[in-house]
């Protein structure tokens, strides 16, 4: 075998570096946002806070599947955030193994506070981009998602 053939060759003329590359951008670009603004929340703090602002009461580990996180680093920002006040942890009645999140009014104000500002980011980051060209970008994403059978990970949390 050829120690100098790329087995990968091709792979950069298809779409996923190029989701890989934007979503790091974007992680960093948001981030940059809030840090300009003065709010001390990261991406997946401000995620976490917009699941429980729409469904509140979910089991920490629906959070740590949504956010792609293990339970020990989900955990770690539970702790954080609920040393923040953003959030509070409630063991369940049934079953003691099982924490509830629940957002706090600290925790609302925050992110009414940060919805403007990834309002902002998001402007920025579609400026050029077309209506169509986005509504074509979303439908693409979302046949991505069936083809990998991601449906589960955009679907409305019924727990």
């Amino acid at each position: 075998m050829n120690k100098n053939k790329d087995v990968l060759a091709g792979l950069e003329d298809t779409m996923l570096p190029w989701l890989g590359r934007a979503m790091k951008s974007i992680d960093f670009f948001v981030l940059d946002y809030f840090h300009a603004s003065e709010l001390e929340l990261t991406k997946t703090q401000f995620i976490i806070l917009r699941i429980l602002s729409k469904n509140d009461g979910q089991p920490q580990q629906n959070l740590a599947f949504l956010t792609n996180r293990d339970k020990t680093s989900l955990t770690r920002m539970i702790n954080t955030m609920e040393r923040k006040q953003l959030v509070t942890r409630v063991q369940s009645k049934n079953d003691k193994r099982i924490n509830h999140i629940y957002i706090t009014a600290h925790g609302m104000e925050l992110l009414a506070a940060a919805a403007p500002i990834v309002k902002k980011a998001v402007e920025e980051i579609q400026k050029g981009i077309s209506k169509e060209e986005i509504e074509q970008t979303i439908e693409i994403l979302k046949k991505i998602s069936k083809n990998i059978n991601a449906d589960e990970l955009t679907a409305p949390l019924n727990h």
